[in-house]
């Protein structure tokens, strides 16, 4: 229940005024004494009046938006302005001003100047987050001032008669029914930077390029020939009779689903050796097209030899899905194996809805990431004819450029990045180490082409406020963006605008595409696993390719070596965004 004290009055300006002598004020009145007041705003409201002589009467004004009471004794016939509106006076609270200088600030308050004498100023208000006061949690681009100016501020706006009232942090209610915290407890990624979370991670600090030469003979007629391709061959990896029932991009989906599963300390012979129920355990994996070569494969020896020569293993290892249920195989998953197809964004989203599979409760744990094996002839024979992929050689630095002034296309790629999800409770009881927590996510859709992106952004921008905003936090906790960036012209800019839109050009932003090429439907799940570990270590890694940024992109992008986490926020964002206006956001939050 609110004390009168604090009941707010609705602004409003006056419009309408006309000229009365003191005689004819009554209560309720609001009041102006000079023509001067009135073009600056300072009005009173008539809470009483009383003669004080037989030519005088003393008036006790209010300030209409509350304040204290002061009397004063006019002449019965001076000359006053009052606006033609009445005043209920029992709903204007009797504020003070709070004093600061004895308020021990915390992380939440907020302290609010309101210039209480114009009926229809509005507060303006400082909220304190991350030791700093800032005008607008949700806004990037105003900057936060320290705990002394709050103070000075607060002061000068009391000699200067505004109300400053500090409203400390509410307490906040427990629900009966919350949702549960995910956190993240095991990495696993088998990129062109090699096998392994640890070649991934060194080869990002390092600044290493995956992108290759394709030097097969099917390559041989292609416009381009490059590609970030897995320097090692996932079927030496795997036991044999398993590999050969499994496409290219189900290899590597096992192999990083493995080692996810492993770096989070399970058993890797399944879930009932590490004492799961295989129930309560999932699979969610993005992929576009899996592995396109089996059907092609399939449909040249279908030509050449004929029905008989085509493997009956054809159509099971030719969809999407098979990633997910390989892994589901190989670990002994029952509760669930999701596949996600929403182009480049099919990652991301995967991770996202397998966050939300563990907060409402339908499973435990859940490896969730992406996986993709689309360097093949006619994809990029496809790419090539839709001017999309870059036409820079290998050489000093990276063909794919993000954020650069000379980017001219994206690098196709290939592999897998899975992050292990947990409930938290289900980590905490088993004393698992936590990377950090898989905190929110957001989607949306362009609605704009097949293929090129909003030039706007305002879809990326839907998409961004919404990761924030799942994840229970504000835009100023935003520490990092793992760009999407796949260094096309029309792509990057986007981005940048949505980037520049919602969170100003003050967050540090990396893109690793000039390291890996793009993943595809994998590049999602393989950039989580690089954001997770940019909060872990408190390091961002550095974007290559990018030697000029383009003046257009406005971005703190880093480049040449890794740089520090800033320290003031918590939250990281990984972006990705596909063809035909697909638009994902993961919202990962540092924990220690």
């Amino acid at each position: 229940m609110c004390h009168p004290s604090d009941v707010p009055v609705q602004p409003h300006a006056v419009t309408r005024t006309h000229a009365l002598t003191v005689a004819e004020v009554i209560p309720g009145d609001l009041l102006a004494l000079s023509d001067q007041d009135v073009k600056e705003n300072t009005w009173y409201a008539v809470t009483h009046t009383s003669p004080e002589t037989p030519h005088t009467i003393r008036l006790t004004l209010r300030p209409p938006l509350g304040g204290k009471d002061r009397d004063a004794v006019f002449e019965r016939a001076r000359q006053v302005i009052v606006g033609c509106c009445r005043l209920d006076v029992t709903a204007i609270p009797g504020t003070v001003s709070s004093d600061l200088d004895t308020v021990e600030f915390r992380d939440g308050d907020r302290v609010g100047s309101l210039r209480v004498v114009d009926p229809g100023a509005v507060e303006e208000s400082y909220t304190r987050r991350w030791g700093r006061w800032y005008p607008d949690l949700d806004s990037g681009t105003r900057e936060p001032i320290p705990d002394a100016e709050v103070r000075e501020r607060a002061a000068r706006a009391v000699r200067q008669g505004h109300v400053v009232r500090h409203h400390p942090r509410p307490h906040r209610s427990v629900e009966a029914r919350a949702p549960r915290r995910v956190v993240v407890t095991g990495l696993g990624a088998v990129t062109p930077l090699g096998v392994g979370v640890g070649e991934l991670w060194q080869g990002l600090l390092e600044g290493r390029c995956g992108i290759r030469e394709l030097e097969g003979e099917e390559f041989a007629g292609l416009p381009v020939r490059i590609a970030g391709t897995v320097p090692v061959d996932p079927v030496g990896l795997l036991p044999r009779p398993q590999a050969r029932r499994m496409n290219r991009s189900a290899q590597f989906a096992v192999l990083a689903a493995r080692e996810a599963w492993q770096d989070a300390g399970f058993d890797p012979a399944g879930t009932r050796e590490s004492g799961l129920a295989p129930e309560r355990v999932g699979v969610s994996v993005g992929s576009i097209l899996g592995d396109a070569s089996v059907l092609v494969g399939g449909d040249r020896r279908l030509r050449d030899r004929g029905p008989r020569a085509v493997s009956p293993l054809t159509t099971p290892m030719t969809v999407p899905s098979q990633a997910a249920s390989q892994v589901s195989l190989a670990l002994r998953i029952t509760g669930e194996a999701r596949t996600v197809t929403s182009a480049c964004a099919s990652g991301t989203e995967a991770v996202g809805q397998a966050v939300d599979r563990i907060r409402y409760g339908r499973v435990d744990v859940a490896l969730a990431g992406g996986a993709e094996a689309v360097v093949t002839p006619a994809i990029m024979a496809s790419f090539a004819a839709m001017r999309a992929l870059s036409a820079h050689p290998i050489g000093s630095t990276s063909p794919s450029r993000p954020f650069a002034g000379d980017r001219d296309g994206f690098v196709n790629g290939e592999g897998a990045g899975f992050l292990l999800l947990e409930a938290e409770e289900h980590a905490r009881a088993r004393g698992a180490r936590v990377y950090c927590e898989a905190a929110g996510w957001g989607l949306s859709a362009d609605a704009h082409h097949m293929a090129a992106p909003d030039p706007s952004g305002s879809g990326v921008a839907l998409a961004l406020r919404r990761a924030v905003q799942d994840a229970g936090a504000h835009v100023v906790d935003v520490v990092h963006v793992n760009a999407h960036a796949t260094a096309t012209v029309d792509g990057d800019l986007a981005e940048a605008r949505a980037l520049r839109a919602v969170l100003g050009g003050r967050v540090p932003v990396t893109a690793l595409k000039g390291h890996l090429g793009h993943l595809q439907g994998a590049a999602g799940g393989v950039e989580a696993v690089a954001t997770v570990l940019t909060l872990h270590h408190g390091l961002i890694p550095p974007t290559i390719g990018c030697d000029v940024q383009d003046d257009a992109i406005g971005l703190d992008v880093v480049t040449k070596s890794p740089r520090p986490l800033p320290a003031f926020g918590d939250l990281a964002l990984s972006n990705s965004f596909g063809f035909g206006g697909h638009n994902a956001v993961l919202a990962f939050r540092r924990t220690g």
